[in-house]
C-alpha cells in the first residue's frame, strides 16, 4: 500500500504486539496519504496484519541486514515503526535505519500507568535518548503544561490472552513458511502455556488462602516492598547487570537481612503475568530461611499494588514500572537497573545496603518536571488491546508522527475521584 506519488512519508512496520494495534495504525496512516509497508517474520505477524503491502522475511538473522537495507531503498522508507528495541531483528534494523537517516519509532508499554503507552524516537527504557540529568528535566519542563491523567480505558485480560494464543498458534503452525524465524523469548510458547495452566490451578486452590494469611502480617508491620518482574523481560535480561530474577532475589533478601532495621519486614509480590515456570514463592522462602529471616519475609501471589506501594517504607526494584508508582506516591525508591526514572533526586543514589536506613522521598518538583517531559515526548494515551484504547493510541500516535499536540480528553468526575492520588506529587510540587 504505497499511498500514491503524493504520499508525504513512507512507513515500514516491523514486529508489534499480539493485537490489532499496528494494523489499525497502518490503516490510518494510509488513509492520511502516507505510504505503508510491512515485513512479517512469522505466522502471528501475518495473522494480525490486515493491509496489503506486506512481505515475508523467511531467512535468519545473518541474512537480515541485506534484506532490510534493500527494502529501505526499494520503498524509499522514511520511518520505521516497531515494538520493543531489544529483539534481535529490531536491534539490527535500528542500527541500519540510523545509517540511512531513517526515523525509528519504538513502541513499548507505558512508562507511567495505567492508560498510557510509550512511543519514543530511537529507543526506550535504558536506550532512551533522554538525558538523566535533573537540571535538563527542569529546563525542558518550563514551558510544558501540567501533567494530566489520561482518559481511562478498559483492557480485557481475556481478549489479551486469546490474541496472544492466536498469535503464537499461528506462529507455530505456520513455521514451515518462516524457517529462519527464532523467537526473542527464552521459552517455546506452548511451554509457557503449560506453566500458565499450572499457575491458574494453584491460583484456584491456594492463592486466596495464602494471601488471606499473609496480607494482615504485612499490613500490621513496617515493611519494604519488592515487586517481582518477569524473568524473560528485556528490562531484566538486557537493561540490568543482574540479568535474571533469581540473583535479584538473592541480592535484595541478603542485603535486607544484613542491613534493614530488625523490626521491618520485606514484602514481595509476584508479577501478575508470570508464567509459573519458576516457583518464585519457594525460592524466596528458601533464600530467606538461609539468611535467617524467614519470619520477616512475606510473599504475595496477589494483592493491591497501590496499597502495597503507599504503605511501604520504601520500594526496591530492578527497573519495574512499579517504580513510577512509588514516585507518584512520594515513597522512597531505589532502582538496581537502568530505569528511565533512575535519576538523582528521584531514586536513592547510594547502595542497596544503605537504602534500608537512609532512603528518602523523591523530589516532588523534579517528578513533576519528569512527568511533564514524558507526557510531551513519549507518552500516548490509550492501550494496545481494547477497541477504545487502540483508537486513542492510534490518534495520539498519528499526532506525534505529524508533530501535532497530543490532545487528551478531560477525565470524568468519577475518574478524577478514582485517581486523586495521581495529583498529590504534582500539587506538592506547585
Amino acid at each position: 500500500m504505497d499511498g500514491g506519488e503524493g504520499a508525504r512519508r513512507n512507513f515500514l512496520f516491523l514486529q508489534g504486539v499480539a493485537s490489532r494495534f499496528f494494523s489499525r495504525l497502518g490503516q490510518e496512516l494510509a488513509a492520511r496519504g502516507h505510504g505503508v509497508r510491512r515485513i512479517n517474520f512469522n505466522g502471528g505477524d501475518r495473522l494480525f496484519w490486515r493491509l496489503p503491502g506486506a512481505v515475508d522475511y523467511r531467512s535468519d538473522l545473518q541474512h537480515w541486514p541485506e534484506f532490510f537495507e534493500d527494502k529501505l531503498d526499494l520503498w524509499n522508507v522514511t520511518d520505521v515503526i516497531l515494538f520493543g528495541d531489544c529483539r534481535p531483528l529490531h536491534k539490527v534494523a535500528i542500527e541500519i535505519a540510523r545509517r540511512h537517516c531513517v526515523s525509528v519509532h519504538v513502541f513499548e508499554e507505558g512508562y507511567l500507568r495505567p492508560y498510557w503507552i510509550t512511543l519514543e524516537r530511537d529507543g526506550v527504557n535504558a536506550n532512551s535518548p533522554m538525558p538523566r540529568d535533573p537540571n535538563w528535566f527542569f529546563a525542558a519542563a518550563q514551558r510544558l503544561p501540567p501533567f494530566r491523567p489520561g482518559r481511562p480505558v478498559h483492557t480485557s485480560f481475556r481478549r489479551r490472552a486469546w490474541e496472544d494464543i492466536a498469535y503464537n498458534f499461528s506462529t507455530v503452525f505456520m513455521a514451515w513458511r518462516y524457517p529462519g524465524f527464532r523467537t526473542h523469548r527464552p521459552w517455546h510458547p506452548f511451554v509457557e502455556y503449560a506453566g500458565w495452566s499450572g499457575r491458574f490451578a494453584r491460583k484456584l486452590l491456594l492463592e486466596k488462602i495464602r494471601v488471606a494469611r499473609a496480607w494482615p502480617v504485612a499490613m500490621r508491620n513496617p515493611f519494604f516492598f519488592f515487586p517481582l518482574q518477569l524473568d524473560c523481560d528485556t528490562q531484566i535480561r538486557q537493561h540490568s547487570e543482574i540479568g535474571r530474577m533469581a540473583p535479584a532475589l538473592e541480592h535484595v533478601i541478603g542485603s535486607f537481612a544484613r542491613h534493614a532495621p530488625p523490626d521491618h519486614f520485606l514484602v514481595l509480590k509476584e508479577h501478575p503475568l508470570d508464567n509459573g515456570l519458576q516457583d518464585w514463592r519457594r525460592l524466596t522462602l528458601q533464600i530467606a530461611a538461609r539468611h535467617g529471616i524467614a519470619d520477616r519475609v512475606v510473599y504475595l501471589e496477589n494483592g493491591d499494588l497501590e496499597t502495597l506501594v503507599q504503605r511501604s517504607k520504601g520500594v526496591v526494584t530492578v527497573n519495574s514500572t512499579v517504580g513510577a508508582r512509588a514516585l507518584v506516591h512520594g515513597v522512597p525508591l531505589i532502582a538496581l537497573g537502568r530505569a528511565i526514572y533512575n535519576i538523582r533526586g528521584l531514586t536513592f543514589s547510594g547502595s542497596l545496603d544503605e537504602f534500608w536506613r537512609g532512603g528518602r522521598a523523591p523530589n516532588a518538583r523534579l517528578f513533576d518536571a519528569f512527568a511533564r517531559v514524558l507526557a510531551d515526548r513519549c507518552l500516548v494515551n490509550g492501550d494496545f488491546f481494547g477497541d477504545v484504547g487502540i483508537a486513542l493510541a492510534v490518534a495520539g500516535s498519528i499526532a506525534r508522527f505529524e508533530g501535532r499536540a497530543v490532545a487528551i480528553l478531560e477525565p470524568s468526575a468519577a475518574f478524577v475521584s478514582q485517581t486523586e492520588i495521581v495529583h498529590v506529587p504534582f500539587a506538592a510540587a506547585s
